[in-house]
């Protein structure tokens, strides 16, 4: 929506300030969400099903529905250029048209529930087959919901509401703690016991299917009082604006479509690995607490800006705007993927290993996490690039990279997993985002005419020098720490914990600081004004 139509816009840092609140808070229920699942079923029956059953309905929930995903990226795009007044019939043809395509796809999990979970889980046994089976059927309607909610986080992101698109997600981890939470009573510690696991996943997939349903009731409330579009049924499918979302979102919908379609290529060939399902959804829960609230912060507030600068004319800007957010990216993910893998086993002790989580399944996710924080940069600077393309009105690039990258996850799968085992896996995706970023960034060089390489270059590997320094002094300081306090106790971990992330935080910090980097300066800056000033 054009400025006069709007409240005076907030600053870059203004924005991220309430993102970095609101989705801290939404990523800490879903990390006590994934802790109560671990508690209670561990990498069991229950968990690993879970994890097959989640791959369509969960990902459209995340890629479709979520912040930043491609129903949101392109409502933005298109809305953030016109008046507030055509916002609502164009909401309303966009939300009929979606709505309509995905409730075929409801139908289609449903009826085809369990030649999905076969076709994914291969080497199931039969009773986490056919929880999966049930579990999927369950949650099949999050693929309607999906669409809804990331059309209504686009219209809300273009009317300068940020609040409620990062808090949200956190109604889906509240039906699964109290669902648990109801289990837990009835079950007492019987809940742990492999009998009960039907029970178990049944509920897992029920709180999840509530959580969507409720995340876009609330949505749609604060919505309507805006006057940004109704459930009214419009078909008005060739106006200009709904033809100019439909250009973005069609491809970039597909383009998103690959990455289950990757996470499925991973599950096939973990499904022979005990555990590895289960243990995927546990390592990438800790990767995507910080990096959702560090990818909120940064994506929210540049894709509308990245829309208002698409113009050839605004090229130059547009380009210090990606420097920026490359540079934010490098500057925060960089150093947490470091400490990621310096820390890994402690941080997986003292968040799951309780319950039925026990110290084998530490060995297997604190291995994952490694492979995860590895690739944390490239994933969100993938991510940067592709809204940029998005915001120039193409989405047919990142949709002909996806499907080159399919074929390329497939051979590294294939490759990684005999030496590495489930390991090998993640870095099969790191590989993947690394081509994506790459291939980004050149074809972005021609759109552009060309990239200031060396400017953008320098900065980065500067800070992955200063990451991989702060995470041997992380590492170094946890080994010593060990070797005085012990390895057993939570509270001596969380001190172990504390101690090594502190000193690992202040070598990059001082690294950092010593490059002045302006972009980073300038928003931590701003950042601490607006903090202090509160």
């Amino acid at each position: 929506m054009t400025q006069q139509d709007q409240k005076p816009s907030r600053s870059f840092a203004g924005i991220a300030g309430i993102v970095a609140a609101a989705t801290l808070i939404s990523k800490v229920f879903g990390l006590v969400r994934q802790q109560a699942i671990a508690a209670a079923f561990g990498v069991g029956a229950a968990a690993t099903a879970y994890s097959y059953a989640y791959i369509i309905p969960g990902f459209l929930l995340i890629l479709l529905g979520g912040v930043n995903g491609p129903l949101h990226s392109a409502v933005v795009s298109v809305l953030a250029k016109r008046r507030r007044e055509e916002a609502a019939p164009l909401v309303e043809t966009v939300t009929t048209l979606v709505a309509g395509s995905l409730l075929v796809v409801t139908v289609a999990q449903i009826l085809f529930a369990d030649a999905i979970v076969d076709l994914v889980g291969h080497g199931l046994e039969a009773t986490t087959r056919a929880i999966a089976i049930q579990q999927l059927r369950i949650m099949a309607p999050m693929a309607l919901f999906a669409g809804l909610i990331g059309i209504g986080f686009g219209t809300l992101n273009a009317a300068n509401q940020y609040w409620l698109l990062s808090i949200s997600p956190l109604l889906s981890s509240i039906t699964v703690v109290a669902g648990l939470g109801i289990l837990a009573m009835q079950l007492g510690k019987d809940i742990i016991k492999p009998e009960y696991a039907l029970i178990g996943g049944m509920v897992l997939a029920w709180g999840t299917l509530a959580g969507a349903v409720l995340q876009w009731l609330v949505q749609l409330i604060v919505q309507w009082r805006l006057g940004l579009g109704t459930l009214r049924l419009r078909f008005d499918f060739k106006s200009p604006g709904v033809q100019e979302v439909i250009k973005i979102m069609t491809p970039a919908t597909i383009s998103s479509g690959m990455m289950p379609i990757n996470v499925a290529t991973d599950l096939y060939f973990a499904s022979p690995i005990p555990g590895a399902a289960a243990g995927f959804n546990y390592a990438n829960l800790l990767v995507q607490t910080p990096l959702g609230i560090i990818s909120n912060i940064i994506l929210l507030p540049l894709l509308p800006i990245f829309a208002k600068l698409a113009g050839p004319e605004n090229w130059p800007d547009l380009k210090l705007r990606i420097r920026q957010g490359l540079l934010l990216t490098a500057f925060t993910m960089l150093p947490l993927g470091a400490l990621m893998v310096s820390l890994s086993v402690p941080i997986v002790q003292v968040v799951y290993e309780r319950g039925a989580f026990k110290p084998e399944a530490t060995q297997l996710v604190s291995s994952l996490l490694v492979a995860y924080g590895i690739g944390m940069f490239v994933y969100l600077g993938r991510d940067v690039l592709v809204r940029v393309f998005y915001a120039l009105g193409d989405g047919q690039t990142p949709f002909r990279i996806s499907i080159f990258n399919i074929l390329l996850n497939i051979i590294l799968d294939w490759y990684f997993v005999k030496p590495f085992g489930a390991p090998g896996l993640v870095l099969a995706t790191v590989g993947v985002n690394c081509s994506s970023m790459l291939m980004l960034l050149w074809l972005l060089d021609r759109k552009l005419n060309g990239l200031p390489w060396r400017e953008w270059s320098l900065p980065i590997l500067g800070l992955t020098a200063g990451s991989l320094l702060a995470g041997v002094a992380s590492y170094g300081t946890l080994v010593a720490s060990q070797q005085l306090l012990g390895k057993t106790g939570l509270l001596i971990l969380v001190l172990q914990l504390c101690i090594s992330g502190f000193v690992g935080i202040a070598v990059f910090a001082a690294i950092a600081s010593s490059m002045k980097i302006p972009e980073v300066n300038t928003f931590i800056s701003r950042l601490r004004q607006r903090f202090l000033k509160k």
